[in-house]
């Protein structure tokens, strides 16, 4: 990736689109340009897809929870790690190094839905217990982390010059 390139994905993750008229606008890079550079970053897999991003709360799924799940397990993690992506909601789990093997982040619909899956958790054989954390009130939750840098840092940090 060069410049451009990060400054495109700067511009996707602030924007929240990829429509090539509105990157054009934002980057002052030509729209021939960017349709050419998207395509070429699709192609080597940096950019995954064109799904709408959905307001989770508005959509129903308003209740955050973040469990630490402990388990005791022989063999690879992600044979436990893959009965932990299956429960209902979870939307990202992370296999981790330190007490805890597993950090989960599940959104759900209401309180009733925390104890089906503290419940399904604790189903799983090699579970051995869970720690979990409702959130009170969300700081920041973006699938564009590029948000969360300036353009600068973004170039230098990624940029192959």
């Amino acid at each position: 990736m060069d410049e451009r390139d990060v400054t495109i994905l700067k511009a996707i993750s602030d924007l929240g689109t990829g429509s090539p008229e509105k990157l054009s606008e934002e980057t002052d890079i030509p729209v021939s340009t960017i349709h050419y550079r998207l395509k070429n970053l699709r192609e080597a897999g940096v950019i995954e897809n064109d799904l709408y991003d959905i307001d989770l709360e508005k959509a129903g799924l308003g209740v955050t929870v973040v469990a630490e799940v402990l388990a005791d397990y022989t063999g690879p993690y992600e044979t436990v790690g893959d009965k932990i992506r299956e429960v209902e909601g979870v939307t990202q789990a992370f296999f981790t190094m330190g007490e805890t093997d597993f950090i989960v982040i599940a959104r759900l619909p209401d309180s009733d839905a925390v104890e089906r899956l503290i419940s399904d958790f604790e189903a799983i054989p090699e579970v051995e217990r869970t720690n979990s954390t409702f959130v009170i009130s969300t700081l920041r939750d973006t699938e564009r982390p590029f948000q969360s840098y300036s353009l600068e840092t973004l170039i230098s940090e990624l940029a192959e010059e």
